[in-house]
């Protein structure tokens, strides 16, 4: 099990790597790929997607428009502007068919529609986003840092010191000093990283302080995604959301801590960079 999870994990992250890499219309038609099977994955262990179904009018609008907006990702000029836009739209939408449709519908199913929706589609575009920001090509490797390397560190840190449980109901294994430890051993490797290339590829990258502080906040949010996916998953008493990733699960196992981290280092980076 540790070796196919091993060997799967490495070709997940040697293949996002390249296409982040490539970025542009590489990387947008990936997201759009791996946002509609994580909106999928999530509709389906929600119960807004009925049992047996691959379809249904409420998810399918919510797929549609997710090609619409990874469209205006990719093409338009004033991007937050028209993704914002079709975000709207889009709930304008889910609002006309619960009305016209009524009672088909509960609140609860349009609710969950929109917030799939933004969970995983929106929420993950911000990889595109941090990629297409200028130097982007350096600072969205902090985005796999922080969240990625959260994961190793907190794993380890936790197991060799852990005493003080973060959150015992929902994840009894995961401790304070584990925490602490995914956060501030990525942040020094990313210090490290801004070091090299402040000083070898791009002299006008942000400082070394910049790294970290991107870092360390991507880390902790990153925590805090994993947690909120574990959240959901034992609401609805499941253990994955897939099978879709040996050893790992679906989509939305494996990014779960991404979708946050992205959109954070994205916020962070154009604040950062703004002062």
């Amino acid at each position: 099990m540790f070796k196919t999870r091993l060997i799967s994990g490495i070709i997940v992250a040697v293949t996002m790597l390249g296409l982040t890499w490539l970025g542009g219309i590489y990387l947008s038609a990936a997201l759009l790929i791996a946002a509609l099977i994580g909106s999928f994955e999530f509709y389906r262990a929600t119960g807004v997607l009925p049992e047996g179904r691959k379809i249904s009018p409420n998810t399918g609008i919510s797929y549609c428009f997710t090609v619409v907006y990874y469209c205006f990702l990719t093409f338009a000029k004033d991007k937050l502007f028209w993704l914002i836009f079709v975000t709207v739209v889009f709930l304008l939408v889910l609002l006309a068919l619960y009305v016209f449709t009524y009672p088909a519908y509960v609140a609860k199913d349009i609710i969950f529609t929109f917030f799939g929706y933004f969970y995983v589609s929106v929420m993950i575009s911000f990889l595109y986003l941090t990629r297409s920001l200028e130097d982007g090509i350096f600072i969205v490797i902090l985005v796999f840092t922080s969240s990625w390397l959260c994961d190793v560190f907190a794993y380890f840190t936790g197991m060799l010191i852990g005493k003080h449980r973060l959150c015992p109901n929902l994840s009894p294994k995961k401790s304070i000093e584990g925490a602490i430890g995914g956060i501030v051993f990525p942040a020094i490797i990313a210090g490290l990283y801004g070091l090299v290339i402040s000083r070898w590829y791009s002299p006008d990258y942000p400082l070394v302080a910049s790294c970290v502080v991107l870092t360390a906040v991507g880390a902790a949010v990153s925590m805090l995604g994993d947690l909120s996916a574990s959240a959901i998953k034992r609401n609805y008493e499941i253990k994955d959301y897939g099978t879709l990733i040996p050893g790992h699960g679906g989509i939305l196992d494996r990014f779960d801590s991404m979708i946050f981290t992205a959109p954070m280092i994205y916020f962070t980076a154009v604040m950062i960079a703004g002062m």
